[in-house]
């Protein structure tokens, strides 16, 4: 027999509702499967955190869960999709968060059973859960939560993607911040945050993109047990999925835009790195050419007996050094 407690690891809150109202904490999910069975009104809401496939089995055997949609739900690590099996659909969202600090992303999952009287989430990773939107349902919205089942998909898929645009918008910042950074006049090597940045972008692109086609199909009246009067739900939370997609499509184009640009500014500098050393050694190549004459010892050399050779060839070295050094400087080379 299976206990929720709203202390243990596995099972955060389970509870009945009726109307919009969460009318019984339920300490035994079989009482809680036969009395919403007996009542047509009820559904009951359970709420997982990382169950091993025993535990999730159990819930299932109540529940009459597709075994293949269990199994996704152990494992994790699944695609964003919706999957209708008979009356009851199986629902996989990637939940996202993002440290600012360190440009990093945090991929966590949420997978959803929903069915006639039934809800049960299935939580993997840290990021986002699902106690803010159970709350807000039951305090704010109780009259979106008595729509039943349909309508914690929708506050829940709702929620994800909300996350969604706010995470778009900071890694947009980001993009800018590193734009500005690849075509400041200050020398910086920013193939490694360009590289990290599209690397986390495209993570976003995958949690993202996969989600499109399923909420179309949700808001087309795919789903089992939706009312007309929630379709504009979700497809309010479809049309905000297919803005993310897009940003992230530019934000993805603007990566490798900027990526080439570095390539290129990293090429610019070598070009006027080697400019400027050429510059520097066709100068030194003045004195070290006649100190190399002068440095023969022949016999037969008139300038050795010259009384001021020495000075004219240091002052001949310099003039001829200095007209190189104010060529080179006109012509950009120095």
């Amino acid at each position: 027999m299976w206990v929720c407690s709203h202390n243990g690891p596995v099972i955060v809150d389970c509870a009945i509702y009726r109307d919009g109202h969460r009318i019984a904490d339920v300490d035994d999910i079989r009482v809680a499967v036969e009395h919403a069975k007996q009542e047509g009104d009820e559904f009951v809401w359970i709420g997982l955190y990382e169950p091993t496939e025993e535990e999730l089995e159990e819930v299932a055997a109540e529940f009459d869960l597709h075994p293949l949609a269990v199994e996704d739900a152990v494992h994790a690590h699944q695609r964003p999709k919706i999957e209708r099996y008979g009356d009851s659909v199986f629902v996989v969202l990637k939940t996202l968060g993002y440290d600012e600090a360190r440009s990093a992303l945090s991929v966590g999952e949420i997978m959803l059973f929903v069915g006639h009287g039934f809800v049960v989430t299935v939580r993997h990773g840290e990021a986002n859960p699902l106690s803010d939107v159970r709350h807000r349902l039951e305090t704010d919205e109780q009259q979106l939560l008595a729509h039943g089942p349909p309508a914690v998909l929708y506050a829940v898929a709702d929620a994800v993607v909300d996350r969604y645009v706010v995470i778009a918008d900071l890694i947009e910042e980001d993009l800018n911040e590193l734009e500005d950074r690849v075509f400041s006049p200050k020398r910086t090597n920013d193939a490694e945050m360009i590289y990290k940045l599209k690397r986390e972008v495209l993570e976003f692109r995958r949690a993202v993109i996969p989600l499109g086609e399923p909420l179309r199909w949700a808001a087309n009246g795919g789903l089992p047990g939706l009312a007309a009067d929630t379709l504009p739900f979700f497809r309010d939370v479809a049309d905000h999925a297919a803005r993310v997609a897009d940003q992230i499509d530019q934000q993805d184009n603007l990566l490798t835009d900027i990526l080439h640009a570095n390539l290129a500014q990293v090429g610019v500098r070598q070009n006027e790195d080697m400019r400027r050393i050429s510059a520097w050694i066709a100068i030194a190549a003045v004195p070290t050419m006649i100190a190399g004459v002068y440095g023969m010892n022949f016999d037969h050399m008139p300038e050795l007996r010259w009384r001021w050779g020495y000075y004219l060839v240091l002052a001949l070295m310099a003039g001829v050094c200095s007209w190189m050094y104010r060529a080179f400087k006109r012509s950009g080379w120095l």
